[in-house]
């Protein structure tokens, strides 16, 4: 396939570019920066062709010239992951970049001819929802409190509603809580995952302390890629929307813990009286699971990766360092 990817450079753009560069396919990245050198690293190692344009999703002209005829697949994945502070300070730049800037690249798409375009959201598109629920299905009314969550849930009726006027076959893909390979600080995602910060510490040597054990149904960012990628191979799909998830949870502690055994000297436990909490779970409560019974029913879709598994791969990319150094 030809596929653009706007918001490439990203994290979990980057983990699409580098599984269908893997697989052969010619890939557009389009970011305002590079990959940074691990990342480019498995981009280049991969048997496809990387083309790298530098833009900003808010240059409509930009986004329309790196489209090109025989594009089957765009993938909207420019976002800013904004926190509370953020959004106080700079409401116009989230709005401008999760929501507004896709209006040309779903123009970009149509008048490349482009087979599918998949708008990436998020689970927090559920918002409040997710704490009332005890299982996440993609018919369940959306509540989102947060400006990425309001930004997401409104991408998925904006392209929705784009898409049947244009001709355009569009799908929206509910991302669960993602950890794994080249996530790093770009500086657009306040929220960087739990256990990528639990990860970081412990290898530094530090202490990890949770306020809970942060149970969610985590998903490795690999596992994200190839779900994605499978919505995009697909002949056609019944649905508007789908949840990317394992559809099952572990939590932060557990995962820390299981890496503590392997690196000596690293402690992570929840944080007791007197102490305060290191990682940020970003909210006092934890989001119910995402069910992925649609994806595995009309993509045939199922994550490889559980917890141990994950950071058995973590070990091999040389993610962390057992000795703790």
């Amino acid at each position: 396939m030809n596929i653009v990817i706007f918001g490439g450079a990203g994290f979990v753009g980057l983990n699409i570019a580098a599984a269908a560069l893997a697989r052969g396919d010619s890939v557009t990245l389009f970011d305002r920066r590079e990959p940074h050198a691990e990342a480019m690293a498995a981009l280049r190692a991969g048997k496809g062709s990387l083309r790298l344009v530098a833009g900003d999703v808010r240059d409509s002209a930009a986004v329309k010239a790196a489209v090109r005829r025989g594009t089957d697949l765009v993938i909207m994945g420019a976002a800013i992951t904004a926190g509370p502070e953020r959004e106080a300070a700079d409401a116009a730049t989230i709005l401008s970049i999760n929501l507004v800037a896709q209006v040309a690249m779903l123009e970009a798409a149509r008048d490349a001819g482009a087979r599918r375009v998949i708008n990436l959201s998020s689970a927090a598109a559920y918002g409040a929802e997710g704490e009332r629920a005890s299982i996440l299905t993609e018919e369940m009314p959306a509540d989102p409190l947060a400006l990425y969550g309001i930004t997401k849930f409104t991408s998925e009726r904006v392209a929705a509603r784009l898409g049947k006027l244009w001709g355009l076959d569009v799908v929206s893909a509910r991302l669960s809580g993602v950890f794994g390979p080249f996530e790093h600080d770009t500086g657009v995602r306040d929220t960087l995952s739990p256990l990528y910060q639990v990860l970081t510490t412990l290898d530094r040597g530090g202490v990890a302390l949770l306020p809970r054990p942060g149970l969610r149904d985590w998903t490795y960012a690999t596992d994200i890629a190839e779900a994605v990628l499978a919505l995009g191979g697909a002949r056609t799909l019944a649905r508007p929307i789908y949840n990317i998830s394992t559809g099952r949870a572990f939590s932060v502690l557990d995962f820390g813990q299981a890496l503590a055994k392997d690196m000596p000297g690293a402690i992570c436990h929840l944080a007791g009286p007197g102490e305060l909490p290191t990682i940020d779970l970003f909210g006092p409560v934890d989001r119910a699971p995402m069910s992925a019974a649609a994806i595995a029913a009309d993509v045939g879709w199922r994550a490889r990766f559980d917890m141990a598994a994950a950071i058995a791969d973590l070990a091999v990319r040389r993610l962390f360092t057992p000795s703790g150094g």
